[in-house]
């Protein structure tokens, strides 16, 4: 055959195949102009705030056997349907017994426009747990799909609809248990709540005959722009893509690009560069949307528009995480997607109300643990600006290859293009099937980072939970650490209970890359098989810096604080201070030019409310990132005479990153107890009892413990007293040299529990003595307590002056009163709050005058923030609100903390146990350890104290 009759050949077959494919896309040319768009039909909700009703059939558990509705999208377990069930129980066994299998089976009928026939048709899952299969009009349109947390889709469905007012059935079948083993130790078997359902949306997408099926982008911080653009199948030599650059606000960017389709291509390379392009990153997340038309000659055939940013990720070897070529260090949480009355069914707003809390506590990195979040939690992440690290599954078990292989696709090219997503998770410690690592490296043209968290890999340490010890030892190893998990919450312990230890070191070590706490919110689902209790089962579950519902824990502004990326150096004003502060930057990217620093002073009157007399907004300092310098704050000359100076700094989108305080007056500067000079000032004693009456007020002191031991005010009993004693705490484990105690057999199971050590201290004498304005009661002790003092003034003042001597280690050290827990309605307090604190968790607390009523949670079951009990920091006074009336103590050491009774752990007791302490004033109050280590293992200020010599302080009270 001649070379002119094989070309004539070759022209006929490319003729017939496009008829071919005209004929079988069905008119194409007829549809409307709008026809050139994707199309999207949600068959389900958005979210649970939408949720359509389907049909439903559950097959065991609550609700079985019986065809019914649920709402779609949605956990079952949370509809009333099925078993609740969390995955540790069974851990490591593929199909144990007891394991909750039931099956949901789903109905629901929909049209289809009449304009889409003609046109491709998918319908799309976001997310089904575990295994699902698909019927339209009875024929299988997905036989199989295992994997719970993945979008996953059919081929073209368009051959088995009905279109116009006829109606389709669907039919999805989910089992809630994987037939695959691998899945079920990958994602059943694990650390979080095992729910079943289709739980993300449902919709039908539709594309013209001839359409663009993916993008992959790799945008540059320099502005190189590079995509490859996938086509649903080979196209001709005819076709090209045509490349738009926009803005967010949709104006055009520079000129378009054309590419041509090489004939038979299934897709092409985009590759061109931008000038003046604004860069991505957390402190500047700048978005651009890149058009992308197919064209056939000069008519469209489909446009579809894909958001992304100009940012470059490099990993440089035994050195960091550089983000256009800075180095930064990543201060990132663990996030689960959960919601208590939803499970793991969110609405778009739950997903941007989490990055803005994230955000709130200053953080710039998530990690999706242990699985991808919903799309609308990336948007969330490229619109507010945080770095995030994509997880497939893998919870110590891992997917085999084959159906990992398949996910791992779905992962990446759903997210491959947020210019959010940093590194790829494969699994979690161990959960990483090795042959899937270069998967992602395939499918990713920016070459991502692969993570295996709690393991070395591809430049990354990610080591989870080491002590502050093994830190300092990782720190000096050569490949970049960056712990995927630290600091592992529980109830009111870790995340910000020795970060401040922990984060000196990291910042300072050449080849730390920052880290992830864990985690974020406590997984406590609402029971609707229980009259809708919280459960977090036991200890498992509540382990977040947020309550179930979102309730900030004290750890939450902890963080907030020493996480905020402008830090003043500043601890104290001393009476010559001009108004000068140092400020460090500690921004990746922003110069504190572009933050705002206001100031203000306040007055705060005993009991009244706080008043601002006078503020002012500081110049911003030209501060570049990683960089120190100063603020100058013009204040008032007679600044000294208010009470207060808060300090704000406010980020440049007009988020309060933080505000400091300082006081510098006495204690006793704020509080004036007394009142009119009485007439009534006179001592009493017999064989028991000592009592000291004023106008007001009847003291009785008890003759054989010199305690206080009632007070009698206006005539009605105040049953505050049994006081001062000493008090003392040493953990159980530890010897009387502060050390583990090995001559203990049983001290390991211990570490928990506070043993009382203060021991009984004698009284030596009692005496009073009556002056024209006051009767003084001393106290004089044998043992640890050496004397109380006791002053009662005329005028009503009542002054307490008290010594004590402990040498030795301690954890808690000072004295303490009783007062009936159940009659305390609430207090009020000038010192820093609203919450308690911790020996390492004072940071995260403000200067200033608060209120909270009486409350008491247990942990893991209730959650009210601030808690009432613990201990507070910095107070000046305290007034409690009571049943049998109010009471106030002064404080005159500014050393010393108030404990209000005693914080209360958990049922199981995971944190600690102390003695009972009820109203103490104390120079030593314990640091409170995390869910993995023991508050001998998270750094120097979570050590307990060896003290020596006399401890003196003076109270002041009005009964």
């Amino acid at each position: 055959m001649s070379k002119q009759s094989l070309l004539s050949l070759f022209f006929i077959s490319v003729f017939l195949l496009n008829i071919v494919h005209v004929h079988a896309r069905k008119h194409e040319t007829a549809l409307p102009a709008s026809s050139t768009s994707t199309e999207i039909q949600y068959l389900s909700g958005h979210g649970p705030e939408d949720a359509v009703s389907w049909d439903f059939f559950c097959t065991k558990g609550r609700n079985s056997g019986k065809w019914t509705t649920i709402k779609v999208p949605s956990c079952w377990e949370l509809q009333g349907f099925g078993t609740y069930q969390y995955g540790l129980p069974f851990y490591g066994k593929a199909n144990p017994p007891g394991i909750a299998n039931e099956q949901g089976l789903y109905k629901y009928k929909f049209k289809v426009p009449a304009n889409w026939e003609g046109r491709i048709i998918r319908i799309v899952f976001e997310g089904v747990m575990t295994d699902c299969s698909v019927k339209i009009n009875g024929r299988k349109c997905i036989k199989l799909h295992q994997g719970g947390f993945y979008r996953f889709k059919s081929q073209d469905i368009s051959g088995l609809l009905s279109f116009g007012n006829k109606e389709n059935l669907l039919e999805v079948t989910v089992s809630k248990e994987s037939s695959d083993p691998n899945v079920n130790l990958a994602e059943r078997r694990a650390d979080y709540w095992n729910f079943g359902g289709i739980f993300r949306p449902v919709f039908l997408e539709s594309m013209p005959a001839q359409y663009i099926d993916r993008t992959a982008i790799n945008a540059l911080a320099n502005g190189h722009f590079s995509a490859d653009v996938y086509f649903g199948y080979a196209l001709n030599s005819d076709f090209n893509v045509r490349a738009q650059l926009t803005d967010v606000q949709g104006h055009d960017i520079g000129h378009y690009v054309d590419v041509p389709v090489r004939g038979g291509a299934d897709h092409v390379q985009i590759d061109t560069c931008y000038s003046n392009i604004k860069t991505w990153t957390p402190e500047t997340p700048n978005l651009y949307y890149i058009k992308l038309s197919l064209m056939q000659g000069d008519t469209v055939r489909h446009v579809v528009k894909v958001r992304f940013g100009f940012r470059t990720i490099e990993v440089r070897p035994h050195d960091g995480l550089y983000i256009n070529g800075q180095k930064v260090l990543v201060k990132g949480i663990c996030r689960h997607s959960f919601r208590p009355a939803t499970g793991r069914t969110l609405s778009r707003k739950d997903n941007y109300d989490d990055v803005k809390l994230i955000k709130e506590m200053n953080m710039n990195a998530v990690r999706l643990s242990h699985y991808p979040s919903d799309p609308a939690f990336l948007d969330a992440c490229d619109e507010l600006g945080l770095y995030v690290m994509v997880e497939l599954g893998g919870w110590h078990g891992k997917y085999d290859t084959t159906v990992g292989r398949k996910l791992v696709r779905e992962m990446v090219t759903r997210d491959e293009n947020h210019p959010c997503v940093t590194w790829w998770s494969n699994g979690n410690e161990g959960g990483w099937n090795t042959e899937l690592d270069g998967e992602f490296k395939q499918l990713d043209p920016q070459q991502r980072p692969v993570i295996h968290p709690s393991g070395d890999f591809d430049g990354f340490e990610t080591m989870h939970y080491r002590s502050y010890g093994q830190t300092e030892a990782y720190l000096r190893k050569p490949d970049i650490f960056m712990p995927t998990e630290f600091l592992h919450g529980l109830y009111d312990g870790g995340l910000g209970a020795g970060l401040s230890d922990y984060w000196k070191i990291m910042r300072k070590a050449p080849r730390c890359a920052g880290g992830f706490l864990w985690g974020f919110t406590d997984q406590g689902v609402v029971r609707t098989d229980e009259n809708g209790r919280i459960d977090c089962v036991g200890s498992y579950a509540p382990d977040g810096i947020l309550g179930p519902h979102h309730e900030k824990e004290g750890s939450f502004f902890t963080v907030k604080q020493i996480w905020s990326p402008v830090q003043i150096e500043n601890k104290t004003l001393p009476k010559d201070f001009n108004g000068v502060f140092t400020v460090d930057n500690w921004y990746d990217f922003t110069n504190l030019k572009n933050c705002t620093f206001t100031w203000k002073l306040a007055k705060l009157p005993f009991m009244q409310p706080k008043e601002i007399i006078a503020s002012g907004q500081i110049e911003s300092p030209n501060v570049a990132p990683h960089g120190s310098g100063f603020l100058k704050a013009n204040l008032p000359a007679n600044w000294r005479d208010a009470d207060v100076l808060y300090l704000t700094a406010t980020d440049p989108f007009g988020k309060e990153l933080w505000t400091w305080s300082w006081t510098w007056k006495k204690s006793t500067d704020f509080y004036s107890f007394g009142g009119k000079s009485g007439s009534t000032l006179n001592a009493k004693e017999d064989s028991t009892t000592l009592v000291v009456t004023t106008d007001s007020d009847q003291l009785t002191f008890s003759r054989s413990t010199g305690e206080l031991m009632h007070v009698v005010h206006n005539g009605k009993l105040l049953s505050f007293g049994n006081g001062p004693r000493f008090t003392a705490a040493l953990r159980g484990d530890r010897s009387l040299d502060g050390y583990f105690n090995t001559d203990d057999k049983d001290a390991i199971a211990k570490d928990r529990i506070y043993y009382d050590i203060s021991d009984t201290s004698q009284l030596t004498q009692l005496t009073y003595k009556t002056y024209p304005d006051s009767i003084v009661v001393n106290a004089v002790y044998f043992g640890e307590l050496k004397q109380a003092h006791w002053v009662i003034f005329r005028d009503g003042n009542i002054r307490l002056d008290y010594q004590y001597k402990y040498d030795g280690v301690v954890e808690l050290m000072g004295i303490k009163f009783d007062f009936p827990e159940n009659k305390v309605l609430s207090k009020q307090w000038l010192g820093n709050g609203p919450y308690r604190v911790w020996q390492n968790r004072i940071l995260g607390t403000t200067f200033s005058d608060w209120k909270c009523k009486y409350n008491d949670p247990i942990p893991g079951e209730s959650f009210v923030y601030p808690e009432f009990k613990g201990f507070f920091y910095n107070w000046k006074w305290i007034t409690f609100n009571t049943k049998e009336g109010d009471f106030s103590i002064g404080n005159d050491d500014p050393n010393s903390y108030i404990g209000v009774y005693t914080p209360k752990d958990g049922r199981d007791a995971q944190l600690y146990t102390f003695p009972k302490t009820g109203i103490s004033i104390l120079k030593v109050i314990p640091a409170v350890r995390n869910k993995v280590n023991g508050t001998d293992l998270i750094g120097p200020s979570s050590q307990p104290k060896w003290v020596h010599g006399i401890q003196k302080g003076s109270l002041y009270f009005k009964f």
